[in-house]
């Protein structure tokens, strides 16, 4: 959506919270939550939630599937941007009414952003209504904003900073609750100043943080924590798998990749090389992850416990056919219809890999990171 300036910027409740460490610090671990399996046969597993605006749309449906599973505890979630917002959504929700107090938040946190997107002039044209294409290229405003954008700075367009996605994360976020839920959560920003990546923990969290994670800084003011500016955690970890590894119990973490990491052919139309570059950039810290996962486990030994904890990692990812039809542009397109279609695909990709990869979970990882990753 478009910055708006009539909104003004929310109040930052006064909340004690650590200065971030400027360099690396050694610790032991602190592991969180449940051993993989309980008594009941349920299986404990961490989700990784990418950004990428209204395709987060896609993460509520494969969200929504998973919370009708009964048998799958969800320890903790690692989330940037959209994929932030939703598991804030989601683990606010299930502490206030359990599984079905999650989805129905998610719901209502995607038509509360549905909603309003009605009243921004990002808007698809008529022969993209027509031909079903979910671009915004063809849009008169979005082109004109985005040629705006290379010469005008968001300071310039919008110099009271406001954002209208933090009335709706108040509304639908209580964030006291949210620190004492069960479910642990890690939000990456990052910080404009070092480059580097701060992780946000449930006790930590609230709506400068999760707008943070989201400050794309061609378009929002960088959000100031702590005295510091942040913007789009994307930059630093989309999402970081570090938390996940080193401070949960559960060995079986899901990825929900929004973002397409490979894609057939050379892009040679403006819009082609832009899209590309968008996803090339926002996956390229995952892919570093993912590539010392692989690693590790092929020189680790059983004495060195660190090492040992990412290569018993088993990974698993969830993603769709449909983020390769859809360019960067899509990501401000808030019509209800497209989450809608988003959320249903979302969901197929979700029921697809449980019928799948089911038996997988809690014993060997379903994603191949050498296949992905074949210079490794």
């Amino acid at each position: 959506m478009a910055p708006d300036s009539s909104v003004s910027s929310p109040s930052r409740k006064t909340k004690s919270r650590p200065k971030p460490i400027s360099r690396p610090v050694r610790r032991t671990p602190k592991i969180c939550g449940k051993p993989p399996f309980n008594a009941q046969n349920r299986l404990s597993i961490d989700l990784a939630l990418q950004g990428g605006g209204s395709h987060g749309a896609f993460t509520w449906g494969v969200l929504d599937r998973l919370l009708e599973e009964d048998w799958i505890d969800i320890e903790a979630i690692s989330g940037t941007s959209a994929g932030a917002m939703n598991a804030a959504v989601m683990a606010d929700g299930v502490a206030q009414g359990g599984r079905e107090g999650g989805r129905a938040a998610l719901e209502k946190f995607w038509r509360k952003i549905s909603d309003a997107a009605r009243f921004s002039p990002l808007q698809r044209g008529p022969l993209d209504i027509l031909l079903g294409n979910w671009s915004l290229e063809n849009s008169p405003f979005f082109q004109m904003m985005d040629m705006t954008a290379r010469v005008f700075s968001p300071y310039q367009l919008n110099p009271l900073g406001g954002n209208p996605l933090s009335d709706i994360l108040n509304e639908m976020v209580d964030f006291d609750r949210l620190t004492h839920g069960d479910i642990r959560l890690f939000v990456t920003a990052t910080n404009v100043q070092t480059g580097c990546g701060r992780i946000f923990r449930n006790e930590d969290i609230d709506v400068d943080v999760l707008l943070a994670s989201a400050c794309l800084p061609m378009m929002y003011h960088a959000v100031e924590i702590d005295g510091e500016p942040y913007w789009d955690g994307g930059y630093s970890g989309n999402p970081a798998i570090a938390p996940l590894v080193r401070e949960c119990a559960a060995k079986d973490t899901i990825l929900v990749q929004i973002n397409p990491v490979e894609r057939q052919g050379t892009p040679k139309s403006a819009r082609d090389i832009a899209s590309r570059l968008n996803e090339v950039s926002f996956n390229s810290v995952l892919l570093k992850e993912l590539r010392m996962i692989a690693l590790l486990r092929r020189v680790v030994s059983d004495e060195e416990e660190e090492g040992a904890r990412w290569a018993e990692m088993r990974m698993h990812r969830i993603t769709g056919d449909v983020m390769l039809d859809l360019d960067a542009s899509s990501k401000m397109n808030g019509e209800w219809s497209f989450l809608e279609m988003l959320r249903d695909e979302g969901r197929k990709a979700s029921e697809a890999f449980l019928k799948t990869h089911q038996s997988d979970l809690g014993v060997r990882p379903s994603l191949d990171i050498d296949a992905m990753l074949p210079e490794v």
